[in-house]
């Protein structure tokens, strides 16, 4: 049982739905925080008790710390869990929980900034071996960026510092678009993230992403359990997942375990964390960045480890110490797959918000539906466009692929576009099929249409 006697959630829709169902198993009380656009949102119907925040701008609602501050304090919730995006990875926002007293469900704010921070956990990476494609630090201007890009050698990716999901990302082949590119670059990341520092990467054209999870105590316990396949993407926006990777054998599983456990391990990092890489043409693995929170994609792991992650993120911050088995490489039960599904136009990629008509997820055993909506709910237009996750269990991936399908083709969504049939085209592709897939299969997909 957690010390926690009540928790407020600093999120919305399906993660919300999710952090609320792992309070209630562990017996904790929730609070949920709304916008006005919110007020009969799922996750204000079933929480314990629920407090307006603001609007329906983020801006002025589920970013807006001191009103989320306040909720906290007037309810008695002794924790606040942030979930994903929004200010999950606010360093400032755990800072100021802990000088009011209330726990921040994550990492301190000192490991937040160190791995958080693109280039300094590229420092870090650097630091404990983990292995990097070749970069810089912080550009000073487009000169500098311009000098370092041929060191480098083209193509390279100019690269927000304090953010990432795409923004701030910039492709650069040649040397001609490179000044463009870096101050467009500049601006989206202070204006997302209100940091305006980028760096560059040498660009890989065709790699696949894979990234690994990691949960760590208080106590010293570091956990890496296994990793999942994020390939399939648009715009540097997950899509599908699956663990485990195809592209990956118990002997890169114990490499690359070994040297990530280290790291968290020296470093002092507690609660759920995930290192991201990318895969070359050759095999090889290189870091990118890593999430500070529960990713998205949280499920795929859980279903094929068995491990509760965001109840373990719970206990770990009221200090609990992880009871898990120390098994290296993690013994994986099976395959699963994990398909997002959006509000949007499943070609143009346009969101598609509106009133939800009809409502029937997908069931039947190994099938775990993630969602934040219902029929009669209206999609709002501020928001991210995830509406639901699908996550299959089985015992081989061909089973959970064709799994997939027969969920994919159960799900009714009345009255708005969903992009399933992207999900089904997807399944049918030989590359997906046969676990080839990079990061540009998705973009292959709908050049040729669907």
């Amino acid at each position: 049982m957690a010390a926690f006697g009540k928790i407020l959630i600093a999120n919305r829709g399906e993660i919300a739905m999710r952090v609320l169902r792992a309070c209630r198993g562990l017996g904790i009380r929730t609070v949920a925080i709304h916008s006005e656009a919110d007020a009969n949102a799922l996750h204000v119907r079933f929480a314990d008790e629920a407090v307006c925040v603001g609007p329906a701008d983020a801006g002025k609602s589920y970013l807006n710390i001191p009103a989320i501050i306040a909720a906290a304090e007037i309810t008695g919730a002794e924790a606040i869990h942030p979930g994903y995006g929004f200010l999950s990875e606010n360093a400032k926002f755990a800072e100021l929980c802990g000088k009011c007293g209330i726990t921040f469900i994550g990492p301190t704010p000192e490991a937040m900034r160190l791995w958080g921070d693109k280039v300094s956990s590229r420092a870090v990476a650097h630091r404990y071996g983990l292995p990097l494609l070749p970069g810089t630090g912080v550009l000073r201007d487009a000169d500098h960026a311009v000098e370092e890009a041929r060191r480098i050698g083209y193509p390279v990716i100019i690269k927000a510092s304090g953010g990432g999901g795409g923004r701030g990302m910039r492709i650069v082949r040649e040397e001609a678009d490179l000044a463009r590119n870096f101050q467009t670059a500049q601006h989206e990341a202070q204006t997302g993230f209100k940091n305006p520092d980028v760096y560059l990467e040498r660009f890989v054209e065709e790699p696949r992403h894979i990234e690994f999870q990691v949960l760590a105590d208080a106590h010293g316990g570091v956990w890496t359990l296994g990793e999942r396949e994020c390939s399939l993407q648009r715009r540097h926006q997950k899509v599908m997942e699956e663990s485990p990777s195809p592209a990956m054998d118990n002997a890169k599983r114990n490499v690359m375990g070994d040297v990530i456990r280290r790291a968290i391990r020296e470093t002092g990092y507690t609660t759920l964390g995930t290192l991201e890489f990318l895969m070359d043409e050759g095999g090889e693995l290189y870091f990118m960045e890593m999430n500070t929170r529960v990713q998205v994609e949280h499920p795929v792991t859980e279903m094929v480890t068995g491990v509760d992650l965001v109840e373990q993120q719970i206990l770990v911050a009221s200090g609990a110490r992880v009871s898990l088995p120390d098994t290296r490489p993690w013994s994986f039960r099976g395959h699963s797959i994990e398909c997002r599904i959006n509000a949007e136009d499943p070609r143009t990629f346009a969101p598609w918000p509106g009133l939800i008509t009809e409502y029937h997820p997908p069931g039947g055993g190994g099938v775990r539906v993630d969602s934040g909506v219902y029929g009669g709910w209206r999609v709002p237009s501020c928001y991210d466009a995830l509406i639901a996750k699908v996550i299959v269990h089985a015992p081989t991936r061909p089973e959970a692929i064709a799994k997939m399908r027969c969920a994919l083709d159960e799900f009714i969504i009345g009255g708005i576009r969903t992009n399933i049939p992207l999900h089904q085209a997807l399944l049918r592709e030989p590359d997906v099929i046969e676990g080839r897939m990079s990061t540009r299969t998705i973009e292959h997909l709908v050049s040729r249409g669907f």
